[in-house]
């Protein structure tokens, strides 16, 4: 079974380095561009069936690839929940909340946003959703948020959760992971030959 897991077209948020986390902000053009790119890189893959995060970001690259076939929306894709900083740059956290912002950028086992989701629990719900995907057919696409491929992968590389990240997380690149008996396994990542530009996940 393999599995293509693409992060969402970019936004202004992206562009703005901003926390997006639940925050349902639609793609801007060059994020519309991208899907658009996406769809044609991906034209002539049979997928058995094609999952979004309900989040119109992920939820509209989706429709982009799948021209007209149905899109079934799982929550367990959206992105990890960041409760009050969601809207905010590191920047602004740091200037507000220097104490956070030095807890985020450490990745602190058991460091919880204020108002938001925990790293373990966030891993949790992606991990359970993945199991899923396994079953839902020989080759399937998932569009989803940078925070739920960055969790793929730390699952698919035997990465641990808190460690700095080492795989970039571009808007709309192509990633694939391939199921074996043994778990998941990378097979290509970060494949951005279709793209103008792509932006890197800065964390939400």
């Amino acid at each position: 079974m393999r599995l293509c897991l693409i992060r969402h077209g970019e936004t202004d948020w992206n562009a703005e380095q901003r926390l997006q986390g639940w925050t349902d902000v639609a793609l801007n053009a060059e994020g519309e561009r991208q899907a658009r790119a996406a769809a044609r890189a991906l034209q002539g893959v049979a997928f058995d069936a094609i999952v979004a995060s309900p989040l119109q970001r992920a939820r509209a690259t989706a429709e982009a690839i799948a021209a007209g076939r149905p899109v079934a929306l799982d929550a367990r894709l959206r992105e990890r929940h960041h409760g009050e900083l969601q809207g905010l740059t590191r920047g602004e956290i740091a200037a507000v909340a220097p104490r956070v912002h030095e807890d985020l950028q450490a990745r602190r086992p058991g460091y919880l946003p204020p108002g938001g989701e925990s790293v373990e629990v966030f891993a949790a719900r992606v991990h359970a959703a993945l199991e899923d995907l396994r079953h839902a057919g020989a080759c399937v696409l998932a569009v989803a948020n940078g925070g739920v491929l960055d969790m793929a992968y730390r699952l698919a590389s035997d990465q641990d959760l808190h460690s700095p990240r080492q795989h970039a997380l571009p808007n709309a690149a192509l990633n694939w992971l391939r199921a074996t008996p043994r778990g998941w396994a990378v097979e290509a990542w970060g494949l951005t030959e279709h793209l103008r530009r792509s932006l890197d996940d800065s964390g939400g």
